[in-house]
């Protein structure tokens, strides 16, 4: 290993993961953190790893889904973000949530008792000079705005970004449970739950139609004239925004009645429901479920408190909206996440393009151990493209270019407007040949369906595995 210190610039998931990775291979690591001496429009605290938005990591379902997959790749590879996430669980269904504030400090005090890891509480005003060497960019979408016109200025690509939203956080003691219950759907447990892990809150037809109205007539946060052309990601609308898109968007969206039963009125079925999922491991704070929004606080608190059971909710955080900020990764990155136009740079987490925890701190996994073997000298091969991770990365890195129809058209090689992604097994290539029953029959409809997505995670495990060199699997130390 090199004398010279690899530098990461931004404490959050890719960030802190980026750390972890590149200290456990042997090399010393500089991390810098602006917070406290310099805040964001999202941030609470100054610990590392903090969690500005949802609790969750969605689905664990390694079996049938891509979340679920990227997961157990993380745990392979010996994350951090995921050792803490499994020992910070809450009950959340099917899905691995986690006490945000107890994952945080979990991550902070880990990394600050790691032997390789400096931490450095400064902003980077700017480019990190050449003479740091190998450095990692993970600021995140709420990038500073000093760093983020020196990005643009070295690459001569204009700023990319859209809005992101928060959900309202209520007490639970606030919650009033003669009206609401507690319901997974269709009863579903997942890590750390019971199946009866989220509050539910039904809705009549009339009181669905009057809470549509209120949100789309509520208050709303006035953008800044050059905000005005920011689009959203789809994949957390405000739920005003979705409202507007039609009267039933919200009731097949977040507030979907399916797979639940009333236990105070089990002969009616709810016309829509609201559910609230657990945010920290006393049980006592539960955030609402989709309900990223960017109404006025007031109109909130008055919106909000027209929900069945929640009539007299106290909230412990009311929802907000940020300006996230991401580059142009296809263009600008090489497979490995190296900056073209300056090599020494890498970049990893949101600001590449990719959205979602998991999907953060995985990009930061990669980059720290990029980093990492080319300062030993070495170097390893991006993860194969049929795995969750490789598949993600080859997505921001460039697998989203689609040419054009023919040799000379100036279209060729053009990238479609590049848009954060969460994983998916649409970004996998697809398998050589369609799954089919245990009797060689062709499978149909949900089965097929479900077949093809067990295949494409047995394929993932097994090629892992192959460029692991079949390793034992590496544990994150205590």
């Amino acid at each position: 290993m090199s004398g010279q210190a690899i530098h990461i610039v931004g404490g959050g998931l890719a960030g802190s993961e980026a750390a972890w990775q590149a200290a456990e291979a042997g090399a010393q690591v500089v991390l810098h953190e602006m917070r406290p001496v310099r805040g964001t429009e999202a941030h609470k605290t100054d610990g590392l790893a903090e969690l500005v938005c949802s609790n969750s990591f969605r689905s664990d379902d390694a079996e049938a889904n891509a979340v679920g997959l990227i997961h157990q790749e993380m745990r392979r590879l010996g994350s951090l973000i995921m050792r803490e996430a499994d020992r910070h669980k809450v009950p959340a269904g099917s899905a691995l949530a986690v006490d945000r504030d107890g994952f945080s400090a979990a991550i902070t005090a880990a990394l600050e008792a790691h032997p390789g890891i400096t931490i450095v509480r400064e902003e980077v005003a700017g480019l990190p000079p050449e003479a740091w060497g190998r450095t990692i960019i993970a600021t995140g979408p709420l990038t500073s705005p000093a760093l983020a016109d020196a990005v643009r200025g070295l690459t001569g690509e204009g700023e990319l970004a859209f809005f992101d939203a928060i959900a309202p956080i209520v007490h639970r003691d606030s919650i009033d449970m003669d009206t609401a219950w507690f319901q997974s759907r269709y009863d579903k447990a997942g890590p750390g739950g019971t199946g009866a892990d989220y509050i539910n809150c039904p809705l009549s037809r009339d009181q669905y139609e009057a809470f549509v109205d209120a949100l789309i007539a509520g208050e709303k946060t006035v953008f800044k004239e050059w905000e005005a052309s920011t689009p959203y990601f789809d994949g957390c609308l405000p739920i005003e925004v979705m409202a507007e898109r039609g009267r039933e968007t919200l009731r097949w969206g977040p507030m979907k009645p399916v797979g639940l039963t009333n236990p105070h009125k089990p002969e009616e079925r709810p016309y829509a429901v609201v559910q609230l999922r657990q945010d920290n491991a006393l049980g006592t704070l539960f955030n609402l479920v989709g309900f990223q929004t960017k109404l006025k606080h007031g109109e909130q608190v008055r919106i909000f408190r027209t929900i069945p059971g929640l009539e007299n909710a106290e909230f412990a955080r009311l929802g907000g909206l940020h300006r996230n900020t991401y580059i142009n990764s296809p263009k600008l990155l090489d497979r490995t996440l190296r900056l073209k136009a300056r090599p020494d740079l890498r970049f990893a987490g949101q600001i590449t393009g990719c959205e979602g925890y998991v999907e953060s701190a995985a990009v930061g996994l990669m980059a720290g151990r990029f980093a990492a073997a080319e300062a030993a000298g070495q170097s390893i091969e991006p993860l194969p493209l049929t795995t969750a991770i490789g598949a993600l990365i080859n997505h921001i890195t460039g697998g989203h270019i689609e040419a054009g129809p023919e040799e000379g058209d100036v279209s060729v090689g053009k990238p479609r407007s590049f848009q954060p992604m969460n994983v998916n097994f649409g970004l996998f290539p697809p398998l050589e040949r369609a799954p089919k029953s245990p009797d060689g029959k062709r499978l149909r409809g949900s089965e097929k369906a479900l077949a093809k997505k067990r295949a494409l995670t047995d394929r993932a495990r097994a090629d892992l595995a192959r460029w692991l060199g079949d390793e034992p699997v590496p544990q994150a130390a205590e």
